[in-house]
């Protein structure tokens, strides 16, 4: 997942409740150690768990991504280190830990099934014996139902911002077009800036057997930040798994 203007922009306009919530699933589900938060994004759950005494590292693509990721930890005075990589290779850490935390459905922005499967291989060889994993991903009827023609508008004194959804080329695939109106004072006027992201899913059954093909035969999955189970037209599906 790669961002430039969304950065900022994404950053200020996530519900803090999402947080909160991921939080307490978190809570319910990671065991003692340390945690690495994948496409940890700006930070901001990353923070939350070493606020909440957990010792935490983030990983991400994105260079402006961590940089924010920065800011908000040392606002917040906690230690986290921030790696810069890809999910789809961690040779890179030193370290393995006791949990793996992946959210805001960051796998459905993997170009195919296979490079999902790497990644839980790649999260799997990083786990220590008995880690968790715990991770979302938007569901089939979130890309085939919702999505489909979803419009997002924003505007304050300075930007403005237009989200348009549209249905994939790819079974259970969105594409996000993305425009945004940034003031340029020396210009006297607005910088137009387009930006399209693409997500994809996959049936339940596919997530399951590349967690089994990985390594993981310990595996939950619930709705609702793990509140509640699964039906037809949950949006979200959450993942608890652990390593024998």
């Amino acid at each position: 997942m790669i961002y430039t203007t969304f950065a900022k922009l994404y950053d200020d306009l996530m519900d803090p409740e999402m947080y909160a919530n991921w939080l307490d699933f978190a809570e319910d589900e990671l065991v003692s150690g340390n945690v690495l938060d994948l496409a940890c994004g700006s930070g901001r759950f990353a923070v939350k768990l070493a606020e909440h005494g957990f010792e935490t590292s983030g990983l991400d693509l994105s260079e402006e991504m961590l940089s924010l990721a920065l800011k908000h930890a040392e606002e917040a005075g906690v230690d986290l280190p921030l790696y810069q990589g890809d999910m789809l290779d961690l040779s890179g850490l030193s370290e393995k830990f006791s949990n793996v935390t992946c959210f805001a459905d960051s796998f459905c922005y993997l170009p195919d099934e296979k490079s999902v499967e790497r990644a839980f291989v790649e999260v799997f060889q990083h786990l220590k014996p008995e880690g968790k994993f715990i991770f979302d991903v938007i569901t089939p009827y979130q890309t085939d139902v919702v999505y489909p023609g979803y419009m997002y508008n924003y505007t304050d004194e300075e930007q403005a911002f237009i989200w348009t959804s549209f249905e994939g080329k790819h079974p259970h695939s969105v594409e996000h077009e993305l425009t945004f109106f940034i003031w340029n004072e020396k210009e006297d006027g607005y910088d137009r800036i387009e930006e399209l992201h693409y997500e994809r899913t996959y049936e339940l059954d596919v997530y399951l057997k590349a967690l089994k093909h990985a390594g993981f035969n310990q595996v939950k999955v619930s709705a609702d930040f793990g509140k509640s189970k699964p039906n037809e037209q949950t949006t979200r599906w959450f993942f608890a798994c652990q390593k024998d």
